[in-house]
């Protein structure tokens, strides 16, 4: 069967590359076994304004160790970190941005959760999605799965603990035209243009799947196509997803799975991050369903 490993290397990643992202995709064994001891929330607000899980603190840390002692990052930027971090020891042009762990608010529900990363490569971190070199995600189910876009479609791994590999599960994945929808935000302060949406997709039979994990609920889309949603507000009306950390490395794998992202009006790969912390509205899945969406945008 095959390897990660033997995949990047068939899709002619350079050396340094199926290093980095073997590095990272290697530590999230080390990262699930760490829940179980790292349960609770700590006292202390991430750069976003939101109460942090020890889990958030633990895997930021830790990737932040490993990524910055292994020569192979330029420079980091990190959901749950003020500022940019640079390592001077870097052998590489390589530049990473991650969220550590995305819906770490369900830890204490057992519900799925996963780390995100994006990889440039030279440029720095603030770079539009279309200078995507690498992204990827870990979902932590059943399964410990790897989802993975070298810029050549997208394929899923699933580690195999008793030989220490991530083993091919899907490849060339394709996302269908589904008929399920999640939309976070509170309804009350929703814009008239995604009220349209919403009344769209509940006249057209559209089934409602929302975990609160955002990396959980792309993940669905790549089996049951659809989108999900998180669209800007009256009080906030940027959104509150992260541009750097959260839209741009899942809206490229979606992309690359014959999906698209947007924010309404504009494909948010395009969009050239201002400030680390940037956040988006956003619109993710179908291709079908993503330019309804836009129309209803367009038409309002």
């Amino acid at each position: 069967m095959l390897i990660l490993r033997r995949y990047l290397e068939s899709c002619g990643c350079e050396p340094d590359l199926v290093e980095l992202i073997r590095l990272i995709a290697r530590q999230m064994e080390t990262i699930r076994k760490a829940f179980l001891e790292n349960q609770t929330f700590e006292r202390t607000l991430n750069p976003s304004g939101e109460l942090q899980t020890q889990m958030d603190t633990w895997a930021d840390e830790h990737l932040i160790k490993v990524v910055g002692n292994s020569g192979l990052v330029r420079e980091l930027a990190s959901e749950e970190q003020p500022d940019i971090i640079r390592f001077d020891n870097s052998r590489t042009d390589y530049c990473m941005v991650m969220d550590p762990l995305d819906g770490s608010s369900l830890i204490s529900t057992n519900l799925a959760v996963g780390t995100i990363v994006g990889i440039y490569e030279g440029g720095g971190v603030l770079q539009p999605g279309s200078k995507l070199r690498a992204a990827f995600y870990t979902l932590f189910g059943p399964l410990t799965v790897l989802v993975v876009s070298v810029g050549k479609g997208v394929q899923s791994f699933a580690w195999d603990q008793e030989n220490e590999h991530y083993l091919l599960l899907r490849t060339c994945i394709s996302i269908p035209e589904g008929k399920q929808y999640g939309t976070g935000g509170l309804k009350m302060e929703w814009p008239p243009e995604h009220i349209k949406v919403i009344d769209y997709f509940d006249q057209n039979g559209f089934k409602i799947r929302y975990s609160g994990s955002f990396v959980a609920d792309c993940h669905q889309l790549l089996t049951y196509g659809g989108i999900y949603t998180y669209p800007g507000s009256t009080k906030n009306p940027e959104g509150k997803l992260r541009l750097l950390f959260e839209a741009i490395p899942l809206g490229f794998i979606i992309t690359q799975a014959g999906g698209r992202i947007t924010d309404g009006k504009r494909n948010i790969l395009e969009i050239v991050p201002e400030k680390q912390h940037q956040t988006t509205p956003l619109y993710i899945g179908s291709k079908g369903i993503i330019e309804k969406i836009e129309e209803i945008y367009s038409s309002s």
